[in-house]
């Protein structure tokens, strides 16, 4: 056979870098490297054809097929076709309401914001789920701050009375001694019981933007525990701490020393063992705010009542161990307060300025000897004011 019948026909020879076998990864390499110069030099990059480029690739493209998917019920509520940075922000939103002290901040916030915003034409409907969706997280945030009414009729007489109208009379009187400038050291209360006497310049302390003194916080935890005596059936059997007693417990050198407390709770003094009661209160002074720890010795658990929504874990061992050692003297009962659990109430009230933390403790602490919801805010504080006044001045809570 002559050579032209067996050799193919004549085609360009590429040529090869010098390396051997190493022709092939090269051979790879550069058509990557080719290729992604393709990509970094497409007409999209030269602003002259962008537009053009663009609008063609998206006349061209084929349209996408979409698939319907069979989604879970709670799917309903959310909004598919928001920017993912809109859905990332909705997300930082939400959660601010696990925060329970920037709750009234940021629903201000959104409601003034929506309030102060110019008229729009029709939404779309994408937005019309976001503001539905937005509307039930904050449903749902805000339906907890608050428990239903009770059904009993004591708790429903109960809830009345807390906020009954001063009468004309009353409200004359609490002005003249809230307002009045004459004699400001004279006495105007004598508690025998606790000897405790309060002066008009003490009593001041319940005009509105003014701390409350621990003289007027200490008798009107003395009056209620007289009403709770004085009708046993009406109200819970409570322990009443004073001002002093979480102060005088949490001295020392280790930070707790339960002998300089020892005889406040001893049977002569207060007639009625600790382990009697279903709740005891502390009040607890932190600088200068004032918060509320509860041992509930019916349900066996601690909780810290903050009207900033703050939590205090080492307040609540401090008093786990004060009611292990106080059950262990004075009624020799072994008790395991570690399984106990602790409670930060998340409808718990919240103040919106900086001087009404001590009358909500002292309603943090009406209500629970009550037995009924917080269902107060921060507009009843000016109200609540009067009140205690008016109680203290006739040595009777209502």
């Amino acid at each position: 056979m002559s050579p032209s019948a067996t050799s193919p026909p004549n085609r360009p020879h590429r040529k090869r870098r010098a390396g051997g076998g190493g022709g092939g990864a090269d051979d790879g390499s550069t058509r990557r490297r080719r290729r992604r110069s393709a990509v970094l030099l497409g007409p999209t990059h030269f602003p002259a054809v962008r537009s053009f480029g663009l609008r063609l690739a998206l006349v061209v493209a084929p349209a996408p097929r979409h698939r319907r998917k069979q989604r879970p019920l709670h799917y309903a509520c959310r909004p598919t076709s928001l920017p993912c940075r809109r859905r990332r922000r909705l997300r930082s939103i939400i959660s601010l309401l696990h925060l329970p002290i920037l709750r009234p901040f940021y629903l201000r916030y959104i409601l003034a914001a929506a309030a102060s915003g110019p008229c729009r034409c029709r939404r779309k409907e994408s937005l019309v789920g976001m503001g539905n969706y937005i509307s039930r997280v904050l449903r749902k945030s805000s339906s907890d701050r608050g428990k239903a009414p009770p059904a009993d009729d004591t708790a429903k007489q109960d809830l009345c009375e807390v906020f009954t109208p001063l009468t004309n009379e009353e409200e004359s009187e609490v002005n003249n001694i809230l307002y009045g400038s004459d004699q400001s050291k004279k006495i105007i209360v004598m508690h025998g019981p606790s000897n405790i006497d309060i002066t008009k310049e003490k009593i001041w302390c319940l005009r509105t933007c003014n701390w409350l003194n621990d003289e007027v916080i200490n008798l009107y935890l003395e009056l209620l525990k007289e009403r709770a005596q004085r009708e046993p059936k009406r109200f819970l059997k409570c322990h009443f701490f004073n001002t002093f007693f979480y102060k005088k417990l949490a001295c020392g050198k280790t930070g707790y020393d339960y002998q300089s407390v020892r005889r406040w709770t001893t049977l002569n003094r207060l007639g009625y063992g600790l382990v009697e009661c279903e709740k005891i209160f502390i009040p607890i002074h932190r600088n200068v705010h004032w918060c509320l720890a509860i041992i509930n010795m019916k349900d066996k658990t601690f909780q810290y009542l903050d009207s900033f929504g703050g939590m205090d874990h080492a307040v609540l061992r401090i008093l786990a161990r004060y009611i292990r050692d106080e059950l262990n003297d004075k009624s020799n009962i072994q008790v395991d307060t570690s399984s106990w659990l602790k409670i930060l109430s998340d409808s718990c009230p919240l103040q919106q300025n900086g001087w009404d933390c001590g009358m909500f403790m002292l309603k943090f602490i009406d209500f629970h000897s009550r037995g009924i919801g917080l269902c107060f805010t921060q507009e009843h504080m000016d109200y609540f004011r009067k009140r205690t006044a008016k109680e203290i001045l006739r040595l009777r809570a209502d």
